[in-house]
């Protein structure tokens, strides 16, 4: 089907997404950021005790130009590599200086093109792991473990003025406050409890971001895979 769902978890009613707005050092930079969960909208809609608004949209995808980046054609790499040249990233020490720079030569994507995309969520607990990568801290399977923890870490992004004049708004539901805000807290911890599960113990046979970098790993790397 081409018509799909969204949610757009907001303090505030989001009647007409406009393109061009919203922040610069999002996920995937500036866009309109969505998610199929309506309980993730309800959750992104309490970073506090005040209720939030879940927005509902319906969004014909036909004809738009989709970036899937859990496709097989990309790797977990992809994903940092597009996170750590759009949010604002520590690079205090030379290794994920160096790191950056090989990320961004060989696993950046050029998402000018795309109206939409869909792709991890960095919240607090996503973007930890992708800092631990990025400083030699755990491993590349590791990483992509972590990656895998909820799949309530998928969102939707509307990139380009064709994909803002493809979505309907329907309606909201009220988020309370009280419940989401703490089920957000909830979700958080749990993901961090189930990282140190993944990441207890020093992965020996693992490929880290040295490795990446010495041995000048591109996409087509099959360790990679």
């Amino acid at each position: 089907m081409s018509r799909i769902i969204l949610y757009h978890g907001s303090q505030k009613i989001v009647s007409q997404p406009v393109f061009g707005e919203g922040k610069v050092y999002n996920d995937y930079g500036r866009g309109f950021y969505c998610t199929e969960h309506l309980e993730l909208a309800k959750e992104w809609a309490c970073p506090t005790l005040d209720d939030g608004f879940a927005n509902r949209y319906e969004l014909d995808t036909k004809n738009l130009k989709i970036l899937d980046l859990q496709s097989p054609e990309y790797c977990t790499l992809h994903w940092l590599a597009l996170l750590v040249n759009n949010r604002r990233f520590d690079l205090s020490t030379p290794i994920m200086r160096q790191g950056f720079y090989h990320l961004s030569q060989n696993f950046l994507i050029d998402i000018s093109s795309y109206d939409l995309i869909k792709g991890y969520r960095a919240d607090d607990s996503y973007f930890s792991f992708a800092e631990a990568f990025l400083s030699n801290q755990i491993s590349y399977k590791q990483l992509q473990e972590a990656m895998k923890l909820g799949k309530l870490g998928e969102q939707f992004v509307l990139k380009s003025k064709k994909a803002f004049n493809k979505i309907t708004y329907t309606g909201y539901e009220i988020a309370e406050g009280n419940k989401y805000c703490t089920l957000r807290k909830m979700r958080l911890e749990k993901a961090k409890e189930e990282y140190k599960n993944v990441t207890g113990k020093f992965d020996l046979k693992g490929i880290y971001i040295r490795d990446l970098i010495l041995e000048e790993m591109k996409n087509d790397d099959p360790r990679l895979r």
